[in-house]
């Protein structure tokens, strides 16, 4: 839900408002700094802030394209993983006041239909009519896209200067819907229906439409390329470049195609003006800047808040130079003549993971960087003549990273310093960061390779000489449950016990956009489906100890994958314990966040005893 075009800028993090212009937040003040002159003037005084949103209970803030106006966001509700809903208030900085009129705490998309408000004080103009819950979303994804596609709750897009608003349009009535019971107070539970495309079933069906402000019949729609328009297809990204360009990128189903296509508006219709084809990569993204169109890639890597700078690099195409087992980063720039180091010089401490955030028209970045590494936390007090239990901390999905140099204060830390356990990650093949040879080992075959390694990885670390070999244990989240699950059932000896947190049981269970991406559809890759299941290796859990942990309405991996396991494990007459959560999601959230923890860890020491 968004009030005019509005900015997000988030309490904590700098932000560009122009190509050279960022506002950042310094003692209770909001200031807006000029990178070119260096100078930061005051834009919201101590004082104003901290009145505003003390009165009005807000947690973030937006800006308006024109500067005049702050939305201030409250009664901020959870959704999906990115989708909330929340109120906006407007605080005119001209003025210095927040109106209080009701008009201006609106919703832009409301019902599942699109709404547009041209000017603060005018009444919501409806631009759409057929939004309908589960069937209809627009300007909203729906749960597959938010998850998958978009990670974020965004479904439309303002031009730069507000005269255009691009929407898509989600067509969920094909696609089959997961159900799970909500218990909650009542003296009947409720059901919970979500349209959840899975493996090789009908996915959702997107158009993107963009409408004119200044007259908000006249909507046009931007058609997919004449090459994808025959086969199913995702919208990927949404960009505008200018006021009457927008680029837009289309992928196959099957994600190995992907076309950027950019369309002009002719002032009736947006007709391609360029069309780029790449084959689509695991880990890339484009940031489009007005001029000449060049794909900007960059490294996925965690934002941080350590040792935030901002320089000027002088370039137009970037990227990150293919990255070594230590994980070193550097950004560079691509000529003709070859390519050149843009921060080696900057970090002559060669910054070990970083990341950099680029003004509108990557003149200016910033360049965040944290040092301290840990692959493995060792108890205070080490020593190496003596033996610890490991505990192995996985999550292993195709193009993640467990191994870096970002210093956390987690339950691992808890578990090193408190409990004296050796707790160690690795990243094996399929992980990212570390080449696209390495990453695409386990394409088109989930459950295979990256299992292996963390069994090869104990092992290794028994080596050692200072771990246990008869208490090494394994656990993970998510796909990291999914692995530990597919360890455990491997039959290897190494684990003595394992905690899986909302596992995988079997792919086609997971959505479709995901599980395609690295398996194809079901009907194309038939065996790699079958060997990639949790529950055909039940027989081969009863040697070990293992914790099976779900949440009742889990939208992202399901209960069902959980039961599942569950069944294959009671029919082998396997032993073992079970932790369900009810009415909490895939982030157990609340009170049950704590609780998880605590119980693993008694877990753990049983285990360990």
């Amino acid at each position: 839900m968004h009030l005019v075009s509005l900015h997000t800028v988030t309490t904590c993090h700098t932000f560009f408002t122009t190509d050279h212009e960022y506002l950042h937040k310094s003692q209770g003040s909001v200031l807006l700094h000029d990178v070119v002159k260096e100078q930061s003037t005051e834009f919201l005084s101590r004082e104003t802030f901290v009145s505003l949103f003390l009165s009005l209970n807000a947690y973030d803030y937006h800006l308006s394209a024109d500067r005049r106006y702050v939305a201030f966001v409250s009664n901020h509700s959870k959704i999906w993983r990115h989708s909330f809903t929340a109120s906006y208030s407007l605080f005119d900085r001209e003025l210095k006041y927040v109106p209080q009129l009701g008009i201006l705490i609106s919703a832009f998309v409301w019902k599942n239909d699109v709404y547009v408000k041209t000017r603060p004080g005018s009444p919501p103009q409806q631009v759409t009519f057929d939004g309908e819950e589960n069937q209809i979303l627009n300007g909203i994804p729906d749960w597959v896209y938010e998850e998958e596609m978009f990670s974020s709750n965004q479904g439309l897009w303002w031009s730069p200067g507000g005269k255009y608003v691009a929407y898509a349009q989600f067509n969920d009535t094909q696609v089959h819907a997961i159900e799970y019971p909500w218990y909650g107070e009542n003296q009947y539970p409720s059901t919970v229906s979500i349209p959840y495309p899975k493996p090789g079933t009908p996915n959702p069906v997107v158009k993107l439409f963009v409408v004119d402000t200044d007259n908000t019949t006249k909507i046009t729609e931007v058609v997919v390329p004449a090459s994808f328009g025959s086969s199913e297809h995702y919208l990927a990204t949404v960009t505008w470049v200018t006021d009457n360009r927008i680029a837009v990128q289309w992928l196959k189903r099957v994600q190995n195609h992907l076309i950027l296509q950019i369309y002009s508006f002719t002032g009736s219709s947006w007709d391609p003006a360029e069309v780029k084809h790449r084959n689509y990569g695991l880990s890339t993204r484009t940031q489009i800047m007005s001029g000449a169109i060049k794909p900007l890639k960059k490294a996925h890597f965690t934002a941080s808040e350590a040792k935030v700078k901002v320089y000027r690099p002088v370039f137009k195409y970037f990227g990150c130079e293919s990255i070594s087992s230590d994980l070193h980063c550097v950004f560079v720039r691509w000529t003709k003549d070859g390519t050149k180091c843009l921060t080696c010089s900057i970090h002559k401490e060669k910054c070990q993971y970083n990341s950099a955030y680029f003004s509108h028209n990557a003149s200016f970045y910033r360049m965040s960087c944290s040092e301290l590494w840990f692959q493995m936390f060792l108890p205070p007090g080490f020593d190496e003549s003596k033996k610890y239990p490991l505990l192995i901390d996985v999550y292993a999905g195709p193009c993640s990273q467990k191994a870096d140099f970002v210093y956390r204060v987690s339950w691992s830390t808890y578990l090193a310093s408190t409990e004296n356990i050796i707790v160690a990650s690795f990243d094996g093949r399929g992980s990212g960061f570390q080449g696209d040879k390495l990453m695409h080992e386990i394409y088109k075959r989930l459950g295979t390779y990256e299992v292996e390694d963390q069994i090869t990885a104990a092992k290794e670390f028994i080596k050692f000489g200072f771990v246990d070999k008869d208490r090494v244990a394994i656990w993970g989240w998510s796909y990291g449950g999914y692995v530990t699950s597919m360890a455990l059932g491997s039959g290897s000896g190494v684990f003595k016990c394992g905690m899986a947190v909302a596992p995988v049981s079997k792919w086609e269970y997971y959505d479709s956009i995901y599980t395609e991406r690295y398996m194809m559809e079901p009907s194309e890759n038939a065996d790699a489906y079958t060997n990639s299941t949790v529950t055909a290796r039940a027989q081969n859990f009863h040697p070990v100890q293992y914790l099976l942990v779900h949440g009742t309405a889990d939208d992202n991996v399901h209960f069902q994958q959980g039961a599942e396991i569950s069944e294959a494990l009671v029919e082998e007459q396997v032993d073992f314990e079970a932790m369900w959560y009810t009415d909490k999601d895939h982030g157990l959230g609340g009170s049950a966040y704590q609780h998880v923890y605590t119980h693993m860890s008694h877990f753990l020491q049983r285990c360990f005893a």
